[in-house]
This record gives C-alpha cells, sequence and structure tokens, in this order.
C-alpha cells in the first residue's frame, strides 16, 4: 500500500479509482468490511482501492474540548490499514483551512477531479465539508453531477453491539476488552516504551515493567491478563492499570508483571506493546504491601492457568485443522 499525505503528491497517471473516506479510528469490523469490498470493486473494475484519512482527527482541531482519545494512534491505524489490500492510503493533513471546504467542493476538487472515484462507498452516518454538513443523501446527489456511483451501508451490529468507533471506545473505558476484541476483530493493544526509571542497562533482569506516558485511548482501572512484547519477544503477562491507590497519593501507571521472565535488552527506545485479552478484577486499595504482595500472586495464578487453557486450546484447534488438511 502507498502512503500519500498530500493531494499535491497524488500522480496524475493514478487512474480511475473506488474510494473510501473516514477517521478510521480502530480499524473495526465496520471498517473492514466496507474496506473489503472498496477493494473488491477497484478488482472488478480495473481501479485501484483508496482510502482518505485525516490527521490530526478533526476533532482535535475544531473542537480539543471534546476530542476523542484514539483507539489507533495514526502509525498504527496505518499500520492495520496497509493490511486491507489497499493500493493508496490518502492521509490529508487537516487544518481550520481545510475545515473551511464545502462538502460539493471536496466532492468536486478531491473525490472526482484528483483521485478519478469511480465509486464512493461510506456508512450511513458519514459526514463531511464544511461544518459537516454533507451526509450520504449529498454525497448521492453530487455522485450523480460528478460522475461517480455512492454505495452506502447501514450501521452494521456485531453480537447486538453497533460496530462503530465510539461504541470500541466505550467498552474499553469500561474495561470490557473481551467485547471491544469483538468488534475490532483483534486484541485490542497499546504501543509505548518502559517508563524511566526502570533500570536500562546492557540487561533488564526485572519482570515489572511501567509504560511511559501514553495519551491515547487506555482500559479502564483494573488487573487485565495481557499479552507483552518487548523489542522482539513476547511474554503472557499481568497488567494493572490505575493510580496505585495501596501506595498512597494517586500516581497512574501502566505496570506490567511478565511471567515466565528471562533477561531482555531494553533501552528508553525500546517498543514495549501491551495487548490485554481480558479484565481480571478491578483495582483495589489494600490494607499493606503485603497484602497487595499476595494478591499479585492470586493474580499471577489466575493468569498462568488462563494462559495453560489458552495454549491447549490452540494446540488442538491446530491439530484438529491439519487433520482435516490431511483428508484432502
Amino acid at each position: 500500500m502507498r502512503i500519500l499525505r498530500s493531494l499535491q503528491d497524488i500522480p496524475g497517471d493514478l487512474g480511475s479509482t473506488v474510494v473510501t473516506v473516514g477517521n478510521f479510528d480502530g480499524v473495526h469490523f465496520g471498517h473492514q468490511q466496507v474496506i473489503k469490498e472498496v477493494v473488491r470493486r477497484a478488482r472488478e473494475t480495473g481501479s485501484k482501492a483508496v482510502a482518505v484519512t485525516f490527521d490530526p482527527h478533526p476533532l482535535r482541531v475544531l473542537r480539543p474540548d471534546v476530542a476523542p482519545k484514539l483507539i489507533t494512534p495514526e502509525p498504527i491505524k496505518e499500520q492495520l490499514l496497509s493490511r486491507c489490500g489497499l493500493d493508496l492510503l490518502l492521509v490529508l493533513p487537516f487544518t481550520r483551512d481545510f475545515s473551511m471546504l464545502t462538502s460539493h467542493d471536496f466532492a468536486a476538487e478531491i473525490l472526482a477531479n484528483k483521485l478519478r472515484a469511480k465509486e464512493v462507498h461510506e456508512g450511513e452516518n458519514f459526514h463531511f465539508g464544511h461544518k459537516a454538513q454533507g451526509n450520504t443523501a449529498q454525497l448521492k446527489e453530487l455522485g450523480s453531477e460528478l460522475g461517480f456511483a455512492v454505495v452506502n451501508y447501514p450501521l452494521l451490529m456485531l453480537r447486538g453491539s453497533p460496530a462503530s468507533s465510539s461504541q470500541v471506545r466505550e467498552l474499553i473505558a469500561a474495561g470490557n476488552v473481551s467485547r471491544a476484541r469483538n468488534l475490532l476483530s483483534r486484541v485490542f493493544s497499546i504501543v509505548s516504551t518502559a517508563g524511566r526509571g526502570r533500570g536500562y542497562g546492557h540487561k533488564y533482569t526485572v519482570p515489572t515493567i511501567n509504560l511511559s506516558r501514553y495519551d491515547e485511548l487506555v482500559p479502564g482501572n483494573g488487573v487485565y491478563l495481557t499479552r507483552t512484547r518487548v523489542g522482539d519477544e513476547t511474554f503472557n503477562s499481568v497488567t494493572n492499570v490505575g493510580n496505585r491507590p495501596t501506595f498512597g497519593a494517586d500516581s497512574f501507571a501502566i505496570e506490567t508483571h511478565l511471567l515466565d521472565f528471562h533477561p531482555v535488552e531494553l533501552t528508553a527506545q525500546t517498543e514495549v506493546e501491551i495487548a490485554f485479552m481480558r479484565w481480571l478484577r478491578p483495582e483495589i486499595k489494600f490494607p499493606s504491601v503485603d497484602a497487595l504482595k499476595e494478591q499479585i500472586w492470586k493474580d499471577v495464578n489466575k493468569a498462568q492457568r488462563f494462559f495453560r487453557l489458552a495454549a491447549k486450546t490452540t494446540s488442538t484447534t491446530e491439530t484438529r485443522r491439519h487433520g482435516e488438511e490431511q483428508k484432502f
């Protein structure tokens, strides 16, 4: 997938396209279904499959007081979109000047002129142009005028929940990472680095990592069963998100205890990714540090049972699949 970051970067010989426009925060199941159809139609019509998105999120420019914390920061969103089969991702810088573009001008200048769209695929709640005044009904009218078809998708429901970025954020903020996983079609994770003061050296010998400051969406306060990648190595883990009330004054941290730990290379630049598998328990203020340590060992034992069972289930599934393949 090629990534362009301005309208000026669009090549003159791009040819016709099938396009979808959106913020795509989370690149959730609903987004994936629309993009899958965009790719299919592009292949059928001999066109390029294109997604158009914005950086930063428009609300961070227009209404920063209510702008959401992102499920997927821009680099992660781009990685996820690159796996969807798209030919091109156009990341438009969102500024106040850009926000003044009318819905007609957006459709005419960007979709019709620059991208030469044959089809535009959007969800039913799509809005665009100055003050988000354009909607899918107007887009269809503009398409008739400018020479592109519009395909509209109803809101997708999955196991009783709407497949929307706002719903995913709500579930994650509530600690319901298991249900969010269904809507995302993957485990929710965050990527950062280890916090300062954790004993950087040639070898990292402590099985606990505090994540450095992370300003985007994190699960609600609590203890979670997680998988933590440190550089190129991944560990089963237990992660506490919260203010560590047992130690007195609030001191928010995302702290991960690595299971089956062995010393690993760690610097201030080493990437740390925490994947939140399941909520385990709420964060609790314990009467003493010893009581906290006792609870931590209980959490670790529960986590080890969970991961043993998960490994056994995965092994059984793979064995069954292999057996079915052998029949052919």
